[in-house]
C-alpha cells in the first residue's frame, strides 16, 4: 500500500470507530450493531480500509495487545466481595457452567454443521462462551429488567469475558502444543504457559502497586500508567510464549480490583475511554478484514449454530442454573433469553484462527467468519426482542427511582428509613468510616468502593441507580461530584443549595439540580435535627403543616421527586410527602 492508502485507511478507521459509536449512544443501541457492519462495508468498498495489509505482520500482535488491554478493564470490574447471596450464586453457576456447556454444545453443533476438525471446534465452542458488558450493559439500560436480573447479566457479562478469554488463550495453547509436541509434551508446555503468564500478572501487580499507591500518580498519568504497564507486561509475555499475555492482563485487572491497597489508587473513567477507543478501533478493523468470500460457505451453517446457541444452549444453561433459586419463571426464562455475544469473541477468534490455521488444524480458517456471523446474528435478534420479550414476561422494572444518597449525616440515614417504607430501594454512601459503621448498623444498603465508581458508569448500571443525591455537609463536596457526575445523561443528580455563594468554587449544573432552596442547606438540615426536628411521611392529599418543609414526594409510580406537590395517582393511591418538621421549640 502507498503512504497516501495508508494514511487515508488509519484515518477511516478511528474516525468509523468512534462515529459508529457515536451513533449508537444517539440510537440507543449496542455500538456493535453499528460497527460490525461499518467495518465489513468500509472493506468491501475501500481499498484503503485493510488494517491487515496497513500494518502487515502487525497486525496479529496488535490484536493480541488491544484483547490484553479490554481484559484489563474486564478484571478491573471483578471484585467478587460486591456479589452476594442468591445472586452470586446464580452469576457463579452461569459462568462456569456456561463455559462447560456453552463451550460442548457450540463445538458438537460446529463441527458437523461447519465442517470443522475436533480441535478447530473446540476452539470455536470455547470463543462462543463470552458475551460482555460492552454488549449487555447498552441493552438492558434500554430494556430496564428486574434489578436482580440486571445485576446478574451485567456481572455474567464481566466475569465470562475474563473468563472466556483465559479459556480461550489456554485451548488455543493446548491445541498447539498438542499439535507440535504430543500430549504428553504438550501438556508440560500448557502448564509452562499458565506460568509465563501468571508471571508477568505478578510482574504488572507489583510495577502498578510501586507506581500507584508509592508514587500515588494523579488521574491521567496513572491512566496512562495501566495502559502502559500493560501493554509492556502483555508483550512482553507475548515475546515468550505467544498469547500468554492475556492471561497476565487478566491475572493483574483481578488482582487490581481485589487488593484494598489500589480501591483509592484506582480511578476508571479515563481508561474506561481508552478503552472504549480500543473497542471501536479492534470491532472496525477485525469486521474489515471479514470477506464476503469467507463468509458466503459458513452463512447458512453458521445461522444454524446460532439457533442452537439461542434455542437450546442458552435455556438450558439458564434453567439448571438456576434451579433451587429465588429466581420467578420470568426472570428464568428472560435469563435463557439474554446472551449475545460481543467484542472478547470476535477479537479472541481474529487472534487465535490464525494460528491455528498456520499450523494446519483443519477447518480453522472458518472460525473468524463463524464468530463474525454468530456475532451479529445475536445481538441483532436481542437488541429487537429482548424489550418486547421482557414485557411479555413481565420482568420489566417500573418507572421507579433507585437513589443513591451520599452523606452519612443522621437525617440522611433517616431519610433513608423513610425511602424504603416508602418502597424505594434507597442506596446510601458515605466516606467516613464511622458514618459507614452507622449506615450498616441501620441495616440500610451501602454502597462499597469509589464514589465515582458506584455512582456513574458500570457501577451505576449495575446497582440500576437512577438519581443521585449529593446530601453531605460539606458544599464544595457536593459541588464538585456534581460537576463530575453531571457528564452522566443517564441518572439525575441533585445537590444541597450551598450555605453561602460559591464565587470561587464549582457550581454544579443548572439550578433545577439545588434541592430544597437556600433556606435548607446542609448546616441547616443537621441543626434542625440536631435539635430535635424529624423526617416524617404523610399523605400529599393537604396543606404542610405550620413549620414544616417538604423535601421529597415518591409519586404513585414509584419517582422520587424533589420537592412538589405530588402528582395524583389512581383511585386508591396517593403520593406520599416527606416532610422535615420544626425543631424543639422552634414552631
Amino acid at each position: 500500500m502507498t503512504s497516501q492508502q495508508i494514511f487515508i485507511g488509519a484515518g477511516l478507521i478511528v474516525v468509523l470507530a468512534v462515529g459508529g459509536q457515536v451513533l449508537a449512544a444517539r440510537l440507543r443501541i449496542p455500538a456493535i450493531i453499528v460497527l460490525l457492519p461499518l467495518g465489513f462495508a468500509a472493506g468491501a468498498i475501500t481499498d484503503d480500509v485493510h488494517p491487515d495489509r496497513i500494518l502487515g505482520p502487525a497486525f496479529a500482535p496488535l490484536v493480541s495487545l488491544a484483547v490484553a488491554v479490554i481484559l484489563y478493564d474486564a478484571g478491573l470490574g471483578l471484585d467478587l466481595r460486591h456479589l452476594r447471596g442468591d445472586t452470586r450464586r446464580v452469576v457463579n453457576r452461569l459462568v462456569w457452567g456456561g463455559l462447560v456447556l456453552t463451550t460442548v454444545i457450540a463445538g458438537v453443533t460446529a463441527a458437523p454443521l461447519l465442517g470443522l476438525s475436533a480441535q478447530a471446534a473446540a476452539m470455536l465452542g470455547v470463543i462462543l462462551v463470552v458475551s460482555g458488558p460492552t454488549v449487555v450493559g447498552p441493552l438492558l439500560t434500554f430494556v430496564r429488567p428486574e434489578v436482580r436480573l440486571q445485576r446478574i447479566l451485567l456481572w455474567e457479562g464481566s466475569l465470562i469475558d475474563a473468563v472466556g478469554g483465559i479459556a480461550g488463550a489456554l485451548v488455543f495453547h493446548a491445541l498447539l502444543n498438542d499439535r507440535r509436541h504430543g500430549l504428553g509434551g504438550g501438556s508440560g508446555q500448557f502448564l509452562a504457559s499458565i506460568g509465563i503468564g501468571l508471571l508477568g500478572g505478578a510482574v504488572g501487580i507489583a510495577l502498578l502497586w510501586w507506581l500507584l499507591v508509592r508514587l500515588r500518580l494523579g488521574e491521567i498519568l496513572g491512566t496512562t500508567v495501566q495502559l502502559a504497564v500493560v501493554i509492556g507486561v502483555a508483550a512482553g509475555c507475548d515475546a515468550i510464549r505467544d498469547d500468554t499475555g492475556l492471561i497476565a492482563a487478566i491475572a493483574t485487572g483481578v488482582a487490581v480490583a481485589t487488593l484494598p491497597d489500589f480501591h483509592f489508587a484506582i480511578r476508571r473513567p479515563f481508561f474506561e475511554a481508552l478503552v472504549s477507543l480500543v473497542v471501536g478501533v479492534l470491532f472496525i478493523s477485525i469486521s474489515a478484514t471479514v470477506t464476503w468470500d469467507s463468509l458466503r460457505p459458513v452463512v447458512l451453517p453458521a445461522l444454524g449454530l446460532v439457533a442452537v446457541l439461542v434455542v437450546v444452549a442458552r435455556p438450558l444453561l439458564a434453567s439448571l442454573c438456576t434451579i433451587g433459586t429465588e429466581l420467578s419463571e420470568g426472570e428464568r426464562a428472560f435469563l435463557g433469553w439474554m446472551a449475545p455475544r460481543g467484542i472478547v469473541a470476535a477479537a479472541t477468534a481474529a487472534t487465535f484462527s490464525a494460528g491455528l490455521a498456520s499450523a494446519g488444524i483443519g477447518g480453522a480458517a472458518k472460525i473468524l467468519p463463524a464468530t463474525f456471523l454468530v456475532i451479529v446474528a445475536t445481538v441483532t435478534l436481542y437488541g429487537f426482542t429482548a424489550t418486547p420479550v421482557a414485557r411479555l414476561l413481565g420482568v420489566v422494572r417500573p418507572a421507579r427511582t433507585r437513589p443513591l444518597l451520599v452523606g452519612g449525616d443522621p437525617w440522611v440515614l433517616e431519610l433513608g428509613r423513610l425511602l424504603r417504607a416508602a418502597g424505594l430501594e434507597a442506596l446510601l454512601w458515605a466516606g467516613r468510616t464511622t458514618q459507614r459503621e452507622r449506615i450498616a448498623a441501620a441495616g440500610l444498603d451501602l454502597a462499597e468502593g469509589d464514589l465515582l465508581d458506584c455512582a456513574s458508569g458500570e457501577g451505576a448500571e449495575t446497582e440500576s441507580i437512577t438519581a443521585v443525591y449529593l446530601l453531605t455537609g460539606d458544599d464544595e463536596f457536593n459541588a464538585l461530584v456534581a460537576v463530575l457526575l453531571a457528564q452522566d445523561e443517564d441518572r439525575e443528580v441533585y445537590r444541597l443549595a450551598p450555605a453561602e455563594p460559591m464565587q470561587h468554587g464549582a457550581e454544579a449544573g443548572p439550578s433545577g439540580a439545588v434541592l430544597f432552596g437556600a433556606g435548607l442547606t446542609g448546616a441547616d438540615l443537621a441543626d434542625r435535627f440536631a435539635h430535635g426536628a424529624r423526617l416524617t411521611t404523610r399523605p400529599a392529599t393537604t396543606g404542610l403543616p405550620p413549620g414544616h418543609d417538604l423535601l421529597f414526594t415518591v409519586a404513585p409510580d414509584g419517582r422520587l421527586l424533589p420537592g412538589g406537590p405530588g402528582p395524583a395517582g389512581k383511585p386508591g393511591t396517593a403520593a406520599v410527602q416527606i416532610l422535615l418538621g420544626p425543631a424543639a421549640g422552634r414552631e
